[in-house]
């Protein structure tokens, strides 16, 4: 009869703003956790039936808990460069201790005992090593390993090559008589080591000696007497480009390391002040690796203190076609299924994936003020059903008495 009815669909009641106020008092205490998603309960009603004489039974109610797992929570900022958040779609691959791979926006990672980068739920950060030989980015689960900040020593390097790119003024005044380290038009600087892992500065002497014609020498800046290097350039009146017969590249026995070849290919004269654009020389002294620098792309590169940047890591970066629908886990990880969509993997900035942003946190979605509003409208829920479990209670009493 309906009196029963009503009495079981206020209990269904009960039970819905019980869960209703579960729902908050999870979102409250989680208001805080970085890159929690707020839970939202949903109700829908259940159809009993209506009799044929007009009778109505009530079905009551049912709930459904949702995560708002797509909403971007705001991003605080951190001191550590392993601090990571990520500015727009996509979520953090990573794998808890039985291999298993996960999805989190949970990216306050710490360095564990085996050097490994894992998040306060224990879960470890996966990417893509860019070791040679490692296999690099493959956009797959096939090469993603455990990113690590337990690099070895940067050993002492040659220099064995390098790109000098320049432009010498058309316009200057050739100089009188040999050109030397005290006569000369234009001088620039480039370090180079030797085997020991020594800088060593090369000064680059440009004297122009003739139209159109320019001689180079290559000196150690400790040892000027002789120059490790002597050419001389010739440059295309039209179009300025180096022309023949000059060579593309010098040849420096570098004092202490081996011979390198520097590239001057790229060198033009034209009618404008003389500007050094590239400057660089391979090889590296000996040096500790002092911390990791991580750039909007997700590469990770180990930081030297000597300055040097090696990368080392590429981080990746998963998403699914309905993240609403991802399997909520412990540690605020989540896991793909049916509902969600296939995993696609890629990295930082392509395929509709967001940046990697460094010395950032996501934030908790949680919003304080609309969960109190909502603790209020499920206590208030819970009360009037109770009132109506109590009120047919008390008529259920009255019929009985009837009886007797």
């Amino acid at each position: 009869m309906g009196l029963f009815s009503a009495m079981t669909a206020s209990v269904s009641g009960m039970a819905a703003q019980a869960s209703h106020l579960s729902t908050v008092s999870e979102n409250i205490s989680n208001s805080s956790t970085t890159g929690y998603k707020q839970a939202s309960t949903h109700f829908q009603d259940i159809v009993d039936s209506i009799g044929t004489s007009g009778d109505y039974n009530a079905g009551g109610v049912s709930t459904l808990v949702r995560y708002n797992i797509s909403e971007q929570g705001s991003l605080a900022s951190t001191t550590s460069a392993t601090d990571l958040a990520i500015q727009g779609n996509g979520f953090f691959l990573v794998s808890n201790a039985n291999g298993a791979i996960y999805l989190t926006r949970a990216g306050s990672f710490t360095k564990d005992s085996s050097g490994n980068l894992v998040n306060t739920a224990g879960y470890t950060l996966m990417g893509y090593s860019l070791a040679p030989g490692a296999g690099g980015v493959t956009n797959s689960l096939a090469g993603l390993q455990p990113i690590t900040v337990n690099a070895a020593a940067l050993i002492a390097t040659p220099s064995t090559a390098g790109t000098f790119t320049a432009n010498v003024n058309s316009n200057s005044t050739a100089v009188v008589g040999a050109p030397s380290t005290s006569n000369y038009t234009e001088k620039s600087s480039i370090v180079a080591y030797d085997y020991l892992g020594n800088a060593v500065t090369l000064d680059t002497y440009f004297s122009k000696t003739g139209t159109n014609t320019w001689q180079v020498e290559v000196y150690d800046s400790s040892a000027p007497a002789v120059p490790l290097t002597s050419q001389t350039l010739t440059f295309d009146p039209t179009t300025g480009q180096l022309a023949p017969p000059s060579p593309p590249a010098l040849s420096l026995a570098i004092p202490g390391g081996t011979t390198a070849s520097l590239d001057i290919s790229s060198m033009t004269q034209l009618a404008s002040a003389f500007t050094v654009t590239t400057a660089t020389m391979d090889g590296n002294a000996p040096s500790q690796v002092q911390s990791v620098s991580i750039s909007q792309d997700g590469t990770l590169s180990y930081v030297y203190a000597n300055g040097k940047e090696v990368p080392a890591y590429k981080i990746a970066l998963g998403n699914v076609i309905s993240p609403d629908n991802l399997t909520n886990l412990p540690g605020d990880a989540f896991q793909v299924n049916s509902a969600s969509g296939s995993l696609t993997i890629g990295t930082a900035g392509t395929g509709g994936l967001g940046d990697v942003k460094s010395f950032r946190l996501e934030s908790s979605t949680v919003d304080l003020a609309t969960q109190l509003t909502d603790m209020i409208v499920a206590q208030r829920g819970y009360e009037a059903n109770t009132k109506v479990f109590q009120t047919g209670s008390e008529l259920l009493s009255q019929l009985n008495n009837m009886l007797k």
